[in-house]
């Protein structure tokens, strides 16, 4: 689209709640009340009128029954007016960016002017279901008139039908964890257990160093807890890790052969995180000042037996493809941090020809990310994976990123489960 198009959709600013370990400062909230505190703080920090919204677009992975639409919810406790609407999708971890990539379509059609988009998940609170005999049982017993019926009902149960069925972390195609498809991928491509700890502490190390520079503040607004203080920053830093430590944890998916331990694979992780799109000529109308405008978006689909978590290669080559770019015209790259594994399989196959010419049908490579422009201020490893907020926490980072280091052009790239892939790039205005 023209840059100068009054429907050209912008990045205004970004923010997200602390991201939390599951079961630890948000284990008693909901995931619309994380997305609500997110909203919130992004209207405050923007003095924006909770009416000047237009959507609400929200992804969301750990569906609570209750909030079957958690943006819908979201958006009424975060004071959004009922007449807006407000909608929730749902693409795994891509949600987020996917949500984006949504609000992106309805400013340039037309649709909105001003657009809240992004994820949110709480893990600690996922659906426990009884498993299908017993929700059967519990459905034919809607109709039982009589003392007798209750008899035969109660009758009919077995202890067994009390056990809980548990969310499932498997891919329902493959039957497989992502932790087992990545212990296959690093054995493929020969990335070692040394050089997957030696990512997880650079992980750790960054994000320490972006924290004590204020950087994460910048972008994190404080959840109130009813009965305790607010919490106001991230707690799966690990600030003191040391190499030592990070070798002596056990493998966590194969435990004779594995090279993946808890410390080189994201946590499971509460939160919330949100940007607000305007469009060109509602940015102007409303005295906003734009970060940045989006060059290009690719969502890609691979095969989840063989290629579950290479979607970042796929989805960035499509992306560079479109914008005429090189991965080097990139000051800065944002890459989501399922495993430290799957990082590096990401980044030896964006430089391997051979995988550009198998998989991609080019003949050179998509090409090589300098260290010091891969995710300086951390990435999921430290900060934590909720899942469906990841996308809006990483572009906002990388605006962020742009605007401290002066750069002009950031990649945002993400997995997600069901062999999904996602990327954009984002140029800095001003």
């Amino acid at each position: 689209m023209d840059h100068t198009s009054p429907r050209l959709p912008l990045f205004v600013d970004g923010c997200r709640t602390p991201f939390q370990r599951a079961g630890t400062g948000f284990r008693d909230l909901m995931s619309y009340q994380l997305a609500a505190a997110a909203i919130t703080g992004l209207l405050r920090r923007n003095d924006l009128p909770a009416a000047t919204i237009d959507r609400v677009v929200l992804g969301s992975t750990v569906p609570n029954p209750r909030t079957t639409n958690v943006a819908r919810e979201a958006a009424l406790a975060a004071g959004i007016p009922p007449t807006v609407p407000a909608l929730t999708l749902t693409a795994a971890g891509a949600s987020a960016t996917a949500a984006i990539g949504f609000g992106l379509d309805l400013i340039t059609t037309g649709q909105a002017e001003v657009v809240i988009a992004g994820g949110t998940d709480c893990i600690s609170d996922p659906p426990i279901l009884f498993r299908r005999a017993m929700r059967q049982k519990l459905l034919a017993a809607r109709r039982i008139r009589g003392l007798g019926s209750i008899v035969s009902f109660l009758l009919s149960l077995r202890p067994w039908d009390f056990l809980p069925d548990m969310p499932d972390i498997t891919e329902f195609s493959t039957g497989q964890t992502m932790g087992e498809f990545t212990e296959t991928l690093v054995r493929r491509l020969g990335i070692g257990r040394e050089a997957q700890d030696a990512y997880a502490l650079r992980s750790h190390r960054h994000a320490a160093a972006a924290r004590r520079a204020g950087h994460l503040a910048a972008e994190i607004v404080e959840v109130p807890v009813d009965g305790q203080p607010p919490v106001t920053e991230d707690n799966g830093i690990r600030e003191h890790s040391t190499a030592a430590e990070l070798a002596g944890l056990p493998p966590a998916f194969d435990p004779e052969h594995g090279t993946l331990t808890a410390g080189s694979s994201s946590f499971l992780t509460d939160g919330a995180a949100v940007v607000l799109l305007m469009s060109a000529a509602a940015a102007e109308r409303l005295g906003k000042v734009p970060r940045a405008r989006f060059a290009a978006v690719e969502m890609t689909a691979h095969d989840p037996r063989e290629e579950l978590l290479l979607g970042p290669v796929f989805a960035t080559a499509k992306v560079l493809e479109r914008t005429g770019l090189e991965l080097g015209d990139l000051e800065v790259v944002e890459i989501h941090e399922a495993f430290a594994g799957q990082v590096l399989a990401v980044l030896q196959c964006l430089a391997s020809p051979g995988f550009a010419r198998e998989h991609l049908g080019r003949d050179e490579a998509v090409g090589e990310i300098a260290d010091e422009r891969l995710n300086s201020w951390g990435g999921s490893l430290a900060l934590g994976n909720p899942f469906a907020p990841n996308g809006a926490r990483l572009v906002t980072t990388a605006v962020h990123r742009l605007v401290e280091g002066d750069g002009k052009r950031a990649l945002v790239a993400t997995c997600a489960g069901g062999g999904l892939g996602h990327a954009m790039v984002l140029e800095r205005i001003g």
